[in-house]
């Protein structure tokens, strides 16, 4: 009896085993035609995916010299004072030419502050500041803190004398300042800036003038 029940046992084991291995088979069949998916693993060199990596910077420029240089860092604050002068003009001038006149100032020395700026950047030098004109005491045609208080306070007529009498001097130092860099600077850029402004400001000088004088 034990061993008929041991016969019975081996043989359910042994069909069980070929069960097994039959469906073992059947698997791998359709495995050859529809692939299981695999889990992702990385390994050196074989990844495609962005790194994210920025372009790399701008060459640094070497075209320009020390009086490229200080042309830009010293009309930076000259630009700014001037641009502080007419933002004066709507509040305290009745004159509706010299209000324009305020408005061109501003107009076209704004954006060339931004071009003084973005040249120096490119020459790898820090970043012009207002304060740089205080650089070897007063420069060229600004005014010093006095003589802005006074054309704060003043209005009406007092305050369109003082502003043009004060705004010929400042563009007459731009002026100087834009000569000395058209003869010692090297750089087309900055050149080409200093030659607008003495176009430009002398233009204006000349109409501030008739203003005066009428």
């Amino acid at each position: 009896m034990f061993l008929t029940r041991a016969k019975s046992l081996a043989v359910m084991g042994a069909a069980a085993v070929t069960a097994l291995t039959l469906a073992g088979c059947g698997n791998n069949s359709d495995n050859a035609t529809t692939p299981t998916s695999m889990p992702s693993m990385s390994m050196p060199g074989m990844s495609h995916a962005s790194t994210g990596s920025s372009a790399p910077p701008q060459a640094q420029r070497t075209d320009y010299n020390d009086a490229d240089v200080t042309f830009l860092e010293m009309m930076y604050p000259h630009h700014a004072q001037a641009i502080e002068m007419a933002k004066l003009v709507p509040s305290r001038s009745q004159n509706q030419q010299i209000k324009d006149l305020a408005a061109n100032i501003e107009k076209a020395q704004g954006p060339e502050m931004q071009q003084f700026a973005s040249l120096l950047r490119s020459f790898g030098k820090p970043a012009p500041t207002t304060g740089m004109g205080d650089m070897g005491g007063q420069m060229n045609g600004m005014m010093n803190p006095d003589q802005m208080k006074a054309l704060q306070a003043a209005s009406g007529a007092e305050f369109d004398k003082m502003f043009l009498t004060m705004m010929i001097e400042h563009h007459k130092g731009a002026i100087d300042m834009a000569n000395t860099e058209l003869a010692n600077g090297v750089n087309a850029d900055v050149k080409k800036l200093a030659a607008s402004i003495v176009s430009d400001q002398q233009a204006e000088i000349t109409q501030m003038q008739k203003l005066l004088a009428g």
